[in-house]
């Protein structure tokens, strides 16, 4: 069988374990795989205990390192970091001479239509990924047992294997997720609808993403494949199912990075109105710091309720799985921005997985996987009100909040095996490598 090349801009990152599940469960399907991963982990974003990482069997292949181009003028940049590009480029345009030359025409080609317009990409990134492109190139040129590559991300590790696949000749598909479809600063112009033409095939982690797509590109091969849970990271999180006395206060938890589009401003709101209330609650928000970190820390301190909510930071998987342990309701209140938005919230799948009964907005994929009243509750977007009514019907109706636990674990299993959807990539790249 041969092999897949899945490249990413990093690995692995503690926001993106869902790739260290997809990867480990293609491996158990008995694809094998190969890593190719364009730069080091950044301290804030390394996963701590992770145990599906440990065991994936492929090993990271790092491209030349570089520092960064935002801060630097091209030819500064160049100075220091063309070096390290230098070897893997004489042997690619040697071998490859025409292919190389076409993709240094569509990288300057590319820099040219955005030229006149403001970008928070600057042009000159497109030089930094034509050479990480022919260092990929270079790699892959070394393993003749590699038939197809895979990226995560519909922008920067997209083009680079793109252009790569451009050079090698290997077929290249891509997986979309979130603000890389969404934001027309990180894609501008008709690039994201070009590499839907080009691509072998395209997977979205939810039909309303797909649609969206199927309008850039119509005639795009776009398939809809939910980021599931393997086996071993599902008895894990049911080990961690909620196993304790009530403490007196209704226990929420927030996961996810501390970003507008996690709405995580509305729980707070949502918890000062259930305080009102008179309702005893207590909410933990567990993720990195993200742009609107500091206003979550204003609006806390400013309603008085700095020993009823916490900013927990980041976490590793073993120590979220105890969050959810602990938790009475899993809120995770998204909104949809101009120019991002989530898919589905893994920390959705985890919550319901492990038993914890959620409450979610009704935006974006979400509705795919919470069905209101059925194995969850929806609410608006931005309404704390609503967010705070249905974590009180939670509350003071402890009968509803085991039935919609129970449902949405079974949903879990029923949608979301991670086996099964493994084998459902694993058939993509077999037939897209014959």
């Amino acid at each position: 069988m041969p092999e897949v090349a899945y490249v990413m801009k990093a690995f692995p990152r503690l926001s993106e374990t869902f790739i260290a599940s997809e990867i480990l469960r293609v491996e158990q399907a008995g694809q094998p795989v190969r890593l190719f991963v364009m730069k080091p982990v950044e301290p804030w974003e390394r996963v701590g205990s992770y145990p599906v990482v440990e065991r994936i069997r492929a090993r990271p292949v790092f491209l030349p390192q570089t520092d960064s181009l935002s801060q630097s003028t091209l030819g500064g940049w160049l100075r220091r970091n063309l070096p390290a590009y230098l070897p893997a480029l004489q042997r690619v345009a040697a071998r490859r001479p025409g292919r190389t030359a076409r993709v240094a025409a569509a990288a300057a080609a590319q820099m040219a239509r955005e030229l006149p317009r403001a970008s928070e990409r600057l042009p000159d990134v497109y030089v930094k990924e034509l050479l990480q492109a022919i260092a990929l190139a270079d790699e892959l040129m070394r393993c003749p047992d590699v038939g197809h590559l895979h990226a995560h991300f519909a922008h920067g590790a997209t083009t680079v294997t793109w252009w790569a696949s451009m050079i090698t000749g290997l077929p290249f598909s891509f997986t979309a997720h979130a603000r890389d479809i969404w934001s027309p600063a990180i894609n501008p112009g008709d690039l994201l609808a070009r590499k839907l033409r080009a691509a072998r095939f395209v997977i979205t982690c939810t039909e309303a993403n797909r649609r969206h797509l199927l309008s850039l590109a119509p005639e795009a091969q776009v398939h809809r494949v939910y980021h599931g849970l393997n086996d071993d990271v599902a008895r894990e999180l049911a080990a961690a199912a909620p196993r304790r006395p009530r403490n007196g206060r209704l226990r929420v938890l927030g996961v996810g990075r501390l970003v507008r589009k996690k709405g995580f401003d509305v729980l707070v709101d949502a918890c000062a109105e259930l305080d009102r209330r008179g309702v005893p609650v207590e909410a933990a928000i567990v993720g990195p710091d993200g742009d609107h970190a500091g206003e979550l820390r204003r609006r806390i301190r400013v309603l008085g309720l700095e020993d009823r909510v916490t900013l927990a930071g980041r976490m590793d998987q073993v120590s979220l799985c105890e969050e959810y342990r602990r938790a009475d309701a899993l809120a995770q209140p998204c909104r949809l921005l101009a120019d991002d938005r989530d898919g589905i919230p893994n920390v959705l799948v985890e919550g319901m997985a492990c038993g914890v009964p959620v409450v979610a907005t009704a935006v974006s994929g979400i509705p795919e996987l919470v069905s209101d009243g059925v194995n969850g509750l929806l609410v608006p977007p931005d309404d704390p009100h609503a967010l705070a009514d249905a974590l009180q019907r939670l509350w003071d109706d402890r009968l509803l909040a085991r039935r919609l636990a129970r449902a949405g674990a079974e949903t879990v299993r029923e949608r979301f095996d991670g086996d099964r959807l493994a084998g459902r990539l694993v058939d993509l790249f077999a037939g897209a490598a014959a």
